[in-house]
């Protein structure tokens, strides 16, 4: 089983919101999920865009073999940057 990093687009019509998700390679764009890393938002109101990930899961996901696609490799790169919150599940474990 091939795992991604990879974007769930979710919301409305010209209003996306992404799940950065770790998922099967082959499946598909909003199929199954084994673990959600992080939201972004490229459209925020009153930001440049919004960003939550949990960077030490990137992390680990990436050590066992899941290949980031190349925009969530960019969202990674800009969450250790500007020290990106990580996700509410995170907080609560």
């Amino acid at each position: 089983m091939a795992l991604k990093i990879k974007l769930q687009r979710g919301g409305a019509v010209h209003n996306p919101i992404y799940r950065i998700v770790v998922a099967e390679g082959r499946g598909r764009r909003d199929g199954r999920f084994v673990e959600k890393l992080g939201t972004y938002i490229p459209r925020a109101r009153g930001k440049q865009i919004e960003l939550t990930l949990n960077v030490e899961r990137a992390d680990y996901w990436k050590s066992v073999g899941a290949k980031p696609t190349e925009t969530v490799h960019g969202l990674i790169k800009r969450a250790r940057k500007e020290g990106v919150p990580a996700t509410e599940e995170a907080a609560e474990a």
